[in-house]
């Protein structure tokens, strides 16, 4: 094996009419270990990342479920346009989310449960969350979420006690918050800290004393406000420190070309908000590539969906509550041609993830992505028989190309499956009737 690195940077950036743009290469033999997993220089595991997928207004009826179960088994025509992955996905059928006497609060209960593993507790910590404070330290944001539609409560990314996580809806913002004056590229040659930065996180650290000072005079309700604001002011110290130190390079980083031009707020055409998800999903990419965050949410569209149908005026959640579904084809026609969009979306997104090599496989190979949506069937608005689909193997740790029939089964064991697949040393996860304490086996590696 080769010992010297390339001078990368001459080949990654030029010019192309004009503007500058940036070409990403794969993780080249030269720069890992032998085994091809982690950096020879610095001995460090090749990193693994976790996605989320969201979707509104569930899939089809009962006919996307495929006839046969395991490995041998014909992907409907629902889900065709996920043919090119199918060796590499799991997809779950016929699980549910147990209610416990709770109302099914239609386009929120299905999905809270599915991501928080409670019906009942609205602003419980969700899986994204959970599993990005064990593989996201050291990273400058524990998670990144957006909204393709438009609407920053579209994600069901939740802190625990803080309300779903406010989702990023213009493209451009997230590049200047991304590769922003805060950035620091981890294969630049030279390294200095911003002395702003460092400014500011000596003001940070100098609150200690003050903080124990009035400690000491507080009863034990102020003590425990304090220590809350405290906690949060700790959290953005900790990512001044990250910025203070040099990087680990990463091979596969290359910041993107500026964007211009794709500002929109709120979106309805549903072609616009797929050519949306797709600027996000080149931003996401660059952004887990260059080690920035490990964990990111993408909901492409608000649980009751308002995109339409250029030249028609309704929308697809007014769709799924009137249109009829046809008697020959089995689901409502209107209505499919939504889950066409959304399904070729996710494939153009796993294209995009699985495009960055590194090593021996691609970043996709390396990660979990986790699709699911709010409901099962769309006109019933049920919380039975959810779609949920893995693609991607978690660096080994799942194996892919399945169909996992689960009737009647909690749809909390399939994210509890995840956390074990991400490495995460849970024992149960859930509530009531929903609460699991083993995983799917037979998709673990």
């Amino acid at each position: 094996m080769e010992t010297s690195i390339l001078a990368r940077r001459q080949v990654l950036r030029g010019m192309l009419a004009g503007s500058a743009v940036s070409v990403g290469l794969p993780i080249l033999d030269c720069v890992l270990n032998e085994n091809g997993n982690a950096f020879a220089a610095t001995g460090k595991a090749i990193p693994e990342r976790f996605a989320t997928w969201f979707w509104g207004c569930g899939l089809g009826e009962g006919n996307w479920v495929p006839k046969a179960a395991g490995a041998d088994y014909e992907l409907p025509e629902q889900l065709s346009a996920l043919k090119p992955f199918q060796k590499r996905m799991l997809l779950f059928s016929g699980s549910n989310i147990m209610l416990d006497g709770a109302n099914n609060n239609t386009h929120t209960t299905g999905a809270m449960g599915i991501t928080q593993g409670d019906v009942n507790k609205q602003f419980k910590a969700s899986i994204d969350t959970i599993i990005g404070d064990h593989i996201g330290r050291g990273t400058r944001f524990r998670s990144i979420e957006v909204g393709c539609a438009g609407d920053p409560g579209a994600t069901w990314s939740v802190r625990e006690g803080q309300g779903r996580q406010p989702a990023e809806i213009s493209p451009i913002k997230l590049y200047t918050r991304i590769f922003g004056p805060e950035y620091v590229d981890p294969n630049a040659g030279e390294f200095k800290p911003d002395p702003q930065v460092m400014v500011r996180h000596s003001v940070l650290s100098g609150v200690k004393d003050e903080r124990d000072a009035l400690n000491a005079k507080l009863g034990a309700a102020d003590r425990a406000k304090l220590d809350n604001y405290f906690t949060s002011l700790r959290s953005l110290e900790q990512k001044l420190e990250i910025q203070l130190q040099k990087p680990d390079p990463l091979e596969a980083c290359t910041k993107p070309a500026a964007m211009e031009g794709v500002d929109k707020g709120a979106l309805t055409l549903a072609t616009e908000a797929m050519a949306r998800a797709g600027l996000f999903a080149q931003l996401l990419a660059h952004t887990l590539a260059c080690g920035q965050t490990r964990v990111v949410n993408l909901a492409l569209t608000q649980g009751i969906s308002p995109l339409r149908r250029e030249g028609e005026s309704t929308n697809h959640h007014a769709y799924t509550h009137e249109e009829a579904i046809d008697p020959v084809l089995g689901y409502q026609v209107k209505v499919k041609w939504f889950h066409d969009q959304y399904m070729q979306a996710l494939h153009d997104y796993l294209v995009t993830m699985d495009s960055i090599k590194e090593g021996d496989k691609s970043m996709l190979d390396r990660m979990l992505v986790f699709a699911f949506t709010d409901h099962g069937a769309p006109r019933l608005h049920s919380v039975r028989n959810y779609p949920l689909m893995f693609f991607g193997t978690a660096n080994g740790r799942l194996k892919t190309g399945m169909h996992v029939p689960r009737p009647g089964d909690t749809t909390v064991r399939i994210g509890f499956t995840a956390q074990q697949a991400m490495g995460l040393p849970v024992s149960a996860w859930g509530e009531g009737s929903n609460r699991v304490t083993s995983p799917i086996s037979e998709v673990l590696a």
